[in-house]
C-alpha cells in the first residue's frame, strides 16, 4: 500500500513560510549581533556578540585564547617553535608574527596589529597595573577595545578563563576549562597543606644552558614548586618580573637539593656526566628531571595554562605516595580537553619524559 501525503491548506503554507523567515532572521541577528563593551580605558565600543578576531600582546594570554578557540587568533607574539608544530593546528602556524610584551624590551608591532583588524585586544595585567606607562599609552592609541586579565599566579586562571569566556561569547567552552583548573588547584592546596615545613622536598630550579640561573622562591617563575608542596632552596626577593638570578655552583652545592628541575635539554644531557654536578645528592640519586615542554612549557617561560598539568606532574614526582596519579592518563585527558589532541599512551609518555 502506498501512503499519500495530504496537500496542506494555503494558511498552513503561509504560517510555514513565516516561521521559516523568523528562524532565518533570528539566525542572522545572532550571527551579526553586537553588544556594548567598556574597555580598560573607559571607552565604549560596540563589539560582535561572538568576536572572531582577537589579538593578545602576551604569550600566556595568547595560549589561553588558543585553548578557548584557536580560530580567534589573528597574530602571534613569536614564531611557532619546531616542537610545537605537532600539537598545534595548521592555521596557527600560518599566522603573522606581530610581537608582544614579554620581557627583554620586546614590544608589539602596532602597525602590523592594526593590519590584522582585531575585534578586541587582550592584555595580561601584572600586579593590577600595566608593566609600564609607555605600554599603557601605546594601547590607548588603538582604535579597538582593550581588555585585560590578571595572571599574577596560577590561582588566577579560573577567573581569567571565565572572564574571557564571557567577553568572547564562549562560556560553554570555558566552563569545562574553569572546572578543571579549580579542581586541580583544590588538589594542590590539599596536598601542600598536608605537608609540614620540615617534610617538604627541597627543589632547585636549574635554568640556562649551564644550569646556573634560577628564580627566587618568591618569583612567579618558580611558583609551581610551592604549589606542588615543595620547598624552593633559593630564598630571595625577586628584583624584577623577568627573574633569572645567576647562582654559583658552589651555592647549589651548599643547597644540596633533594630534586633538580631542569629547563634546558642541553644542560640535562650533561648534568649526569659532569663530575662537578655529580657531587650533588639529587644527581647521585637520579632525581634530576627535565621539565616537559610540549607544546608549551609545563613549568615556566612563558607561564601558561600548561602549568595546571605541570603541577600534577611535579606533585607526583615529589610525593608519589601522597599524590599517586597516573600521569600518562592525566596528560592524555589534559591534551584532549585543552588542546583538542588525542594522544596514545606512548605519545603521552614521550612528552612526559622528553
Amino acid at each position: 500500500m502506498t501512503l499519500k501525503r495530504k496537500r496542506p491548506s494555503d494558511w498552513k503554507k503561509v504560517v510555514g513560510r513565516i516561521c521559516l523567515f523568523l528562524l532565518v532572521f533570528a539566525g542572522l541577528e545572532t550571527a551579526g549581533g553586537a553588544r556594548e563593551l567598556i574597555d580598560i580605558f573607559g571607552r565604549k565600543f560596540s563589539i560582535p556578540d561572538i568576536p572572531q578576531r582577537v589579538y593578545s600582546a602576551s604569550p600566556p594570554v595568547t595560549y589561553m585564547l588558543y585553548a578557548i578557540d584557536p580560530t580567534t587568533l589573528v597574530g602571534l607574539n613569536f614564531p611557532v617553535r619546531e616542537w610545537e608544530k605537532k600539537y598545534l593546528n595548521k592555521r596557527m602556524q600560518s599566522l603573522p608574527v606581530v610581537g608582544g610584551w614579554f620581557g627583554q624590551a620586546q614590544t608589539p608591532n602596532l602597525e602590523m596589529v592594526l593590519k590584522t583588524k582585531p575585534d578586541l585586544i587582550v592584555l595580561m595585567r601584572f600586579g593590577g597595573a600595566f608593566a609600564s606607562k609607555m605600554n599603557e599609552e601605546a594601547m590607548k592609541t588603538m582604535p579597538m577595545p582593550v581588555v585585560d586579565v590578571a595572571l599574577d599566579k596560577l590561582s588566577d586562571y579560573p577567573d581569567a578563563f571565565s572572564f574571557l569566556g564571557r567577553v568572547l561569547g564562549r562560556e560553554r567552552r570555558t566552563r569545562d576549562l574553569v572546572t578543571y583548573a579549580r579542581k586541580t588547584l583544590s588538589e594542590m592546596a590539599a596536598l601542600a597543606g598536608s605537608i609540614p615545613d620540615h617534610g617538604k622536598v627541597s627543589v632547585y630550579y636549574a635554568e640556562g644552558l649551564d644550569g646556573l640561573s634560577t628564580d627566587c622562591d618568591t618569583s612567579g617563575h618558580a611558583e609551581l614548586i610551592n604549589v606542588a608542596g615543595g620547598r624552593n632552596v633559593h630564598h630571595c626577593e625577586t628584583r624584577d618580573l623577568y627573574g633569572l638570578e645567576a647562582v654559583a655552583l658552589e651555592q647549589v652545592m651548599l643547597y644540596d637539593p633533594d630534586v633538580i628541575l631542569v629547563k634546558e635539554p642541553i644542560f640535562f644531557k650533561t648534568v649526569f656526566s659532569d663530575p662537578r654536578w655529580q657531587q650533588l645528592r639529587a644527581v647521585k640519586e637520579k632525581r634530576v628531571y627535565l621539565i616537559p615542554f610540549q607544546p608549551f612549557n609545563w613549568f615556566d617561560r612563558p607561564p601558561s595554562f600548561m602549568r595546571l598539568l605541570g603541577s600534577k606532574w611535579l606533585a607526583n614526582l615529589l610525593y608519589p605516595k601522597k599524590y599517586p596519579v597516573d600521569i600518562v592518563k592525566e596528560t592524555q585527558d589534559f591534551f584532549r580537553l585543552f588542546l583538542d589532541v588525542d594522544l596514545s599512551p606512548e605519545e603521552a609518555g614521550a612528552i612526559i619524559r622528553p
